[in-house]
């Protein structure tokens, strides 16, 4: 079983920046392909971004390229997501998520990831 948790959200002006973390844990650690989705209200749950642990390679949305950061450390454990120059449409619950399985599907189908984190509220305020 594999937990991750989610932390970092909270409330921040249009322009400023926040730093999202995902901590994975429970059965031994492996270099999971990992991704952050988020979901506004009354929205479909979106693609972020993704990291692929085992080559290092990065993916991104295109509303979030240039703005947003996906990033790992290994020895905590840890997905970060670095939020700058934030904008109100921005504003969704985050997720991260995890691929255990390995599927060669692309980084940005969340039916990619078979583990997922609770979440946390990122708001954006104009």
């Amino acid at each position: 079983q594999v937990q991750l948790v989610e932390s970092g959200g909270g409330l921040v002006q249009a322009g400023g920046s926040l730093r999202l973390s995902c901590v994975v844990s429970g059965r031994t650690f492996s270099r999971y392909p990992m991704g952050w989705f988020r979901q506004a209200p009354g929205k479909e749950r979106e693609f972020v971004a993704g990291l692929i642990w085992s080559t290092g390679n990065t993916y991104y949305a295109d509303s979030v390229k240039g703005r947003f950061t996906i990033s790992r450390d290994n020895a905590k454990n840890t997905v970060y997501l670095q939020m700058n120059s934030l904008k109100p449409e921005d504003t969704a619950v985050y997720y991260c998520a995890a691929d255990t399985l390995y599927r060669m599907t692309s980084v940005s189908d969340s039916a990619r990831y078979n583990y997922w984190g609770q979440g946390t509220q990122v708001t954006v305020s104009s």
